[in-house]
């Protein structure tokens, strides 16, 4: 009775050992846990500005400090750094519709439109590289979960973006 108790006990501590591991390596893996430490990692240190899509496994960080941008994709898996001067713009989409644009030598175009109701926000971010000439993120989406609550939020969001890649253009 008493080795038949002992042998139950390890099999039940065994099995609470493994659960508590895999639950410890699901929460470290968990998207977007995976994308901010990546992030991270790629610039050198906290970016200034975020945007993440862990529906999508796409994420982009802006550091102004050192005048570079990352971008992320496959879960963090795959991605690149740009330099200040290889930016050449942001767009803010909206259900297919560009409401806002800065671009490298000419003004911004911002128009003053809150969409409530909106099904996708999207910031698209253009490069000067034949490989990857522009990168689009998921603000919002109903059918994806993303960290931004509504499509209000998710404007703000966007246009947070454009004015720090303004700022990252006259660098």
């Amino acid at each position: 009775m008493g080795e038949t108790f002992r042998v139950i006990l390890l099999i039940a501590l065994t099995a609470a050992f493994l659960t508590t591991g895999l639950l410890l390596l699901s929460w470290w893996m968990e998207p977007l846990r995976r994308l901010k430490r990546t992030l991270i990692k790629t610039l050198g240190r906290v970016a200034d500005i975020e945007a993440l899509s862990p529906a999508q496994g796409r994420a982009a960080g802006l550091d102004m400090q050192e005048g570079q941008i990352a971008i992320l994709w496959r879960n963090g898996g795959f991605g690149l750094v740009y330099a200040a001067d290889e930016v050449d713009g942001a767009e803010i989409i909206v259900d297919g519709h560009v409401v806002s644009r800065a671009v490298r030598g000419r003004m911004r175009k911002d128009f003053d439109i809150d969409i409530p109701d909106a099904e996708q926000v999207t910031l698209r971010l253009m490069f000067a590289d034949s490989g990857n000439p522009e990168f689009e993120l998921a603000l919002w989406d109903v059918v994806q979960t993303t960290p931004t609550g509504s499509p209000a939020e998710a404007l703000r969001l966007g246009r947070r973006w454009l004015s720090h890649i303004e700022g990252l253009m006259r660098l």
